[in-house]
């Protein structure tokens, strides 16, 4: 009988050294894992940072092109009120480039455009309409609008991306800086379409 509980008694401290080494053994997996997916969040985090200066280089190069474009859309609108709004925009968008040369210097590098073919489309269709309306006409006008909103519309997504990309990054100062640009943006869009409604189609839609 003795002999029996001493058996017993001992393959049950065999079964659980063995459990033991089998604790350790997968917890030394979990660890091993856990690094692996420490270095591969810090390699994609490396990643989507390129990503976000790749799309700030675009963006960059996008505001720059929207300057020259603002210019020839002032010149171009018959209505006083529309002139003010494109002209108010214009020094806006002189801002909202220093404030993105602001956000280089804060994730270390140095400003540089990405040649962007779709906001050079957007523009492009703006000189269409340009072309293919009259002068001094209220037509014009509501075409200059849905011009500047369609390149509005870019930029307003752009920068919401960026911000939440740089928020994602830890880069909250940054993202600020994008946020402030965004409202700017939002709000010129807003005006623009007051513009729209409560004057410049009604009197386009008498010519």
């Amino acid at each position: 009988m003795d002999s029996k509980k001493q058996t017993t008694r001992s393959q049950s401290h065999g079964n659980s050294g063995n459990e033991k080494q089998s604790n350790g053994n997968s917890n030394g997996k979990r660890n091993s894992n856990k690094q692996k997916q420490s270095r591969f969040n810090e390699k994609n985090a490396g990643k989507l940072k390129d990503f976000f200066l790749e799309e700030l280089k675009d963006i960059y190069f996008a505001e720059h092109e929207a300057l020259k474009a603002l210019k020839k859309m002032e010149g171009a609108a018959t209505s006083m009120a529309l002139k003010d709004s494109i002209g108010q925009h214009h020094s806006e968008t002189e801002e909202q480039i220093k404030r993105l040369e602001e956000v280089f210097s804060l994730v270390g590098e140095k400003p540089s455009k990405k040649k962007c073919e779709g906001i050079l489309g957007i523009i492009k269709d703006g000189e269409t309409v340009l072309e293919d309306t009259e002068t001094d006409t209220m037509v014009r006008d509501a075409a200059i609008i849905i011009a500047n909103q369609k390149v509005e519309h870019y930029e307003i997504t752009s920068y919401g991306s960026l911000a939440e990309l740089a928020r994602t990054l830890g880069m909250d100062d940054v993202a600020e800086l994008l946020d402030l640009t965004l409202d700017e943006e939002k709000k010129t869009d807003v005006t623009l379409t007051e513009l729209a409604v409560e004057s410049v189609n009604e009197e386009a839609k008498k010519e």
